[in-house]
């Protein structure tokens, strides 16, 4: 695939609401195999580290989404730029990348690999889950019993099984809303600090369903933002003036470059 053919197929998969541009280094780097300059809107692509268009592919989705998340923060972005919030752009993009027939999943191309993660997921992420949860039960117990004898659970908590109590009230809560292993004690544990039952519901069926954690986070994140009319009327005046201003700047460019090109034609 050359440049051009990437860029069609980036745009295929998500159109972008500010313009790129796609280039192939040329070289071969043992660092990164791309980069993107938001100053720029530049994706930058070492193409000569790839033997396979289709690990090619992933890496120009990768900087991409670095793109997508540079335009819904009007063009800008922090020094920090792997964020959940990246992430969960990313991972949407190869979601649709995959449905498109556009991209396709480089984890279940290998049989060994497929089969170790069945295993990681049910004697591991579901194991763990459920002994994490079935601890939740007898804190349960040892609450009512400390209560019985007159001494407070959190000292039992501390000094008896010492452990933090913010983990010994997660694996509570994860009993008490009946979480799914299946899922993990990490994502249990995220689940655990929704309060609503049905976002909590709709969380943990979309892990599930194979949504990745950052994706989750982002959408359970995005629906408590939007219920506050505060956060999204400032959340949209940032995102218009970093849009003015990165317009500014490029109107100023055009501005420079007709110059420019004018004053270079005879007569």
């Amino acid at each position: 695939m050359n440049q051009d053919q990437v860029k069609a197929k980036l745009l295929a998969i998500e159109d972008a609401p500010m313009e790129f541009s796609l280039i192939y280094s040329g070289k071969k780097s043992n660092k990164v195999n791309g980069l993107y300059k938001p100053e720029t809107r530049e994706i930058i692509i070492h193409n000569r580290n790839f033997t396979d268009d289709n690990l090619l592919l992933y890496t120009a989705i990768h900087e991409y989404a670095h793109h997508l998340h540079a335009c819904s923060r009007g063009g800008t972005l922090s020094v920090r730029a792997h964020t959940s919030e990246f992430w969960a752009i990313f991972h949407k993009l190869l979601e649709k990348a995959e449905e498109k027939k556009i991209y396709r999943d480089v984890f279940s191309g290998s049989p060994d690999l497929v089969e170790l993660t069945e295993t990681i997921r049910k004697k591991f992420l579901y194991e763990n889950g459920s002994l994490v949860k079935e601890m939740g039960k007898h804190l349960l117990r040892a609450h009512e019993l400390c209560t019985a004898v007159g001494v407070r659970f959190e000292d039992y908590v501390d000094r008896v099984l010492r452990i933090p109590r913010t983990a010994a009230g997660m694996a509570v809560k994860m009993y008490q809303y009946d979480l799914n292993p299946a899922v993990g004690a990490d994502n249990m544990r995220f689940l655990a600090g929704i309060r609503d039952n049905d976002d909590r519901l709709a969380a943990e069926n979309a892990l599930i369903r194979g949504k990745s954690p950052d994706m989750v986070k982002m959408a359970v994140r995005g629906k408590t933002r939007e219920a506050d009319p505060k956060i999204r009327l400032e959340k949209e005046k940032l995102r218009l003036e970093r849009t003015i201003e990165s317009l500014a700047r490029r109107l100023e460019e055009v501005k420079k470059e007709l110059e420019a090109e004018l004053s270079s034609q005879p007569g």
